[in-house]
């Protein structure tokens, strides 16, 4: 097995885009945090506080926290953390989420503190187990189990039926790596991603949301110049991708911000500029009245709807800042 899909130590820490302290904002920014105030969950607003709040760790640990809300006994994660899936039970959806969160959580300002870090451990730690009670024999994840079809669900979630991938199985096993998180089953499921991942650089054809988990585990590989090489290769294909719009279209879709959500972003290089720059007018046009933005697909109730709307609201937030627009 090359060593090119092997996860380093973490050896520091990277804050990409966002200042360390925000004093001011333009009125973008400043209405989306209003809309996250007036309508966003308690994650949502807590995480937008470790963001755009002067850096406190405790703003941080505040984010811990209300994921650990969501915790189950089996050691994973549910109770609508995704909120396309209002299942109570454990998802690999929703650790995938979770994980994601926590690693903004150590990019925000008031991450950049040891008890936080230490604190993202301890709560990373109880997953592997879970994921290894869930995983194939070779390590992969599939996305969701069929017990969603028992609970109110996104019709693209369908009856749970999905098989093991490198969605979400790559930014997963990534993530829990750069927090020093290794077990048997991390060790399988890098083999299984790297196996997969090979196979790209061929493929015909490639969801968005498999390119976004891929690009997370090459950012931790080992072998940095030869993952930029192989994240160039697939990326040269994005206007291929299904599920992605390189440049501003209608229905639901990705773009180059999910890939690259910085100006100074490692990725930024892999898209066209004036591709960044449409994806950037646009959010700043179809901003609502409210300060938040419509979704582009059907979420299973309004309760849902306002979660997601939080979810997007400081997404773009985070966006116009880094973007000073």
């Amino acid at each position: 097995m090359t060593v090119l899909f092997t996860t380093p130590p973490v050896s520091g820490r990277q804050n990409p885009g966002m200042p360390t302290q925000i004093t001011e904002f333009r009125a973008p920014t400043r209405r989306a945090l209003d809309f996250l105030d007036g309508h966003a969950r308690l994650l949502e607003r807590r995480l937008a506080q470790a963001w755009f709040a002067a850096p406190d760790p405790q703003h941080a640990h505040a984010v811990l926290h209300a994921l650990e809300g969501h915790r189950n006994a089996d050691g994973g994660l549910g109770h609508g953390l995704e909120a396309d899936v209002l299942a109570p039970d454990s998802q690999p959806l929703a650790v995938d989420f979770a994980l994601e969160v926590v690693e903004q959580v150590l990019q925000s300002p008031s991450g950049q503190h040891d008890s936080v870090r230490d604190h993202a451990h301890a709560f990373a730690a109880g997953l592997p187990a879970y994921l290894a009670a869930r995983a194939q024999d070779d390590g992969g994840l599939p996305i969701v189990l069929p017990t969603i079809a028992a609970y109110p669900r996104a019709e693209h979630w369908g009856d749970g039926e999905f098989p093991a991938g490198l969605n979400p199985t790559a930014s997963i096993v990534s993530r829990l790596r750069a927090l020093e998180i290794t077990s048997d089953w991390t060790t399988a499921a890098e083999q299984f991603c790297a196996r997969h991942i090979e196979t790209l650089r061929t493929a015909e054809s490639l969801d968005a949301h498999t390119a976004l988990t891929v690009f997370c585990f090459l950012d931790h590989a080992a072998e940095q110049d030869r993952a930029r090489e192989v994240a160039a290769e697939i990326a040269a294909r994005a206007a291929t991708w299904t599920s992605f719009h390189l440049y501003p279209g209608s229905g639901y879709g990705l773009g180059p911000l999910d890939f690259a959500p910085g100006p100074d972003h490692p990725r930024r290089g892999l898209f066209p500029a004036d591709a960044v720059e449409a994806h950037l007018d646009a959010i700043q046009q179809t901003q609502q009245p409210d300060g938040g933005w419509p979704l582009s697909w059907q979420p299973p109730g309004p309760a849902s709807e306002l979660a997601w709307r939080g979810v997007l609201a400081l997404r773009n937030a985070r966006l116009l800042h880094a973007f000073g627009r």
